[in-house]
């Protein structure tokens, strides 16, 4: 496979991701969102490493990894606490939780 392949790829899949972040008001559905965004980066990341035969790509599609699984709990622990103070996960909702 050529890298134009693994590029356009992940162009569809950060662009898919972006619409989810943009349009959708559901907390846990921009969240996955932000992680196909993050799995764009990780595709470009090794696909740029194997093109060049080095393995950094990979290293840092881990290091990608490891901020993506911190990301996801913080931010289904603020989705939880969105819910428990105002019974709904719409992202909309956040405003009303000012001090």
């Amino acid at each position: 496979m050529y890298l134009n392949q693994f590029l356009m790829l992940a162009a569809a899949i950060f662009c898919i991701g972006v619409y989810g972040v943009l349009v959708r008001r559901n907390g846990i559905m921009v969240l996955m969102s932000v992680e196909l965004i993050l799995n764009a980066v990780n595709i470009n990341l090794v696909a740029f490493g194997a093109f060049r035969h080095d393995i950094t790509g990979q290293v840092f599609a881990l290091f990608v990894i490891a901020i993506a699984a911190a990301e996801v709990g913080v931010g289904l622990a603020l989705v939880m606490m969105l819910y428990r103070n105002s019974r709904s996960i719409d992202v909309d909702d956040i405003d009303l939780m000012k001090g």
